[in-house]
C-alpha cells in the first residue's frame, strides 16, 4: 500500500491476506452450511454479494461440485426447485435476502453466509458462518466479499472441485500480499473510463470492480464478458480509457484493445508473475480508493450509499 492509500477502506482492503488465511482455515467448522457434493444450489445476494454469489455459482459448477445458480435476492425464480439456498449477506439485515429466506424456510435447506452475528439472518436461515473477522466500519464492501469468496472457494479445494486453471489458495494468498504493493501508474489512475472483463467465474469479479469504482469513486465503468466485448461496448474504448481483464485474455483481444486506443490490463492471465484473478480485484480495490481521494470523495462514506438496504424503512 503506498502513502496515498490511509482511509479506513484502505486499510481494510490490506487485510486481506490476514482474513483470506483465516476463512481458508474455518471450513471444516462450516461444514453444515457449505453445499454438498451433488445439491442443486442457488447462491443468492444484493450488490457486491450478488457478484460473490455469481464467481461462486460459475467455480462450483465448472469445478463439477453441483448444479449452481446465482441470482439477485429480489429476482430468484418462484417455483424453481434447489436443494440449497445460500445468501451472501454482510450486514444480515438486507430486506430482499430476509424475505427470500422468510418465503422458502421449511421448503428447502437455507445457508447463509454474514459478518455480524447480532441480525436477524442468524435465524432466518437453517444454517449460518459467520465471518465476524473480515466485518468491515467502510460502507464499501472490500474484504468481507473476497473472504466469502475464499471460504466457499477453500471448501471446493477441500473437496477436490475447484476447475482445472484455477490456483490453490495458498498461491492466492500471496499473490494477494504482491496486488497490495503493485503500482497503479499514471495511465490508470488519470483514465476516463474504466471496462472490466472476465470469463466465467471471472466475469463476476470483473462486475464487482466495476461496482466498486462506481460507489467509491463515481468512476464512469462497465462491465462485460471478455468475448461479449467486441459485440459493441469495445465502441466505447480509445485513448485514455481502460480495458481492465480478469483472468486469461481470449485471443486477439489484446490486439483489437491497442487497435482502438485503449489501455489493455491484464496482470492476471498466464504466466509467472500473473496474480490470481481474486488478487488483481484488490488492485482495483485500491484504485478505487486512489481515484475516490483524488476527486475529493470519502471513500468510507460513499454518496448515496449505507451499510445494508432495508425496504420500508429507507436504508439502514
Amino acid at each position: 500500500m503506498t502513502a496515498h492509500e490511509t482511509s479506513r477502506t484502505a486499510a481494510e482492503i490490506a487485510s486481506q491476506p490476514e482474513t483470506w488465511r483465516r476463512a481458508a482455515r474455518s471450513v471444516a467448522s462450516f461444514a453444515d452450511v457449505l453445499p454438498r457434493r451433488g445439491e442443486r444450489v442457488a447462491v443468492v445476494g444484493c450488490g457486491t454479494s450478488w457478484f460473490i454469489a455469481h464467481a461462486y455459482a460459475r467455480l462450483r459448477e465448472s469445478g463439477g461440485h453441483g448444479e449452481t445458480d446465482a441470482f439477485a435476492a429480489s429476482e430468484f425464480p418462484a417455483g424453481r426447485r434447489y436443494d440449497r439456498i445460500l445468501a451472501v449477506t454482510r450486514s444480515g439485515t438486507t430486506t430482499e435476502v430476509l424475505d427470500l429466506l422468510a418465503r422458502t424456510g421449511g421448503t428447502v435447506a437455507t445457508s447463509a453466509l454474514t459478518a455480524d452475528p447480532a441480525t436477524p439472518v442468524m435465524t432466518a436461515a437453517d444454517a449460518v458462518a459467520v465471518l465476524d473477522f473480515a466485518d468491515e466500519e467502510s460502507v464499501v464492501q472490500t474484504r468481507f466479499a473476497t473472504t466469502a469468496l475464499v471460504l466457499l472457494r477453500a471448501h471446493l479445494e477441500a473437496e477436490q472441485a475447484l476447475p482445472a486453471g484455477v490456483r490453490t489458495l495458498a498461491r492466492a494468498v500471496e499473490d494477494a500480499r504482491r496486488a497490495l504493493d503493485l503500482p497503479l501508474g499514471d495511465e490508470v489512475t488519470g483514465a476516463e473510463q474504466f471496462t472490466f472483463l472476465g470469463t466465467g467465474w471471472t466475469y463476476g469479479l470483473a462486475l464487482e470492480a466495476g461496482l466498486k469504482m462506481r460507489e467509491a469513486a463515481g468512476a464512469w465503468t462497465e462491465a462485460y464478458p471478455a468475448m461479449e466485448y467486441r459485440h459493441g461496448p469495445i465502441s466505447i474504448t480509445g485513448p485514455g480509457r481502460v480495458a481492465w481483464l480478469f483472468g486469461p485474455a481470449p485471443d486477439g483481444l489484446a490486439d483489437d484493445i491497442a487497435r482502438v486506443g485503449g489501455l489493455f490490463v491484464s496482470r492476471s492471465g498466464e504466466g509467472a508473475d500473473a496474480l490470481d484473478p481474486l488478487a488483481d480485484l484488490i488492485v482495483a480495490q485500491r484504485l478505487a480508493v486512489r481515484l475516490a481521494e483524488a476527486r475529493g470523495y470519502d471513500p468510507d462514506r460513499p454518496r448515496n450509499l449505507t451499510r445494508s438496504v432495508i425496504l420500508g424503512t429507507g436504508p439502514a
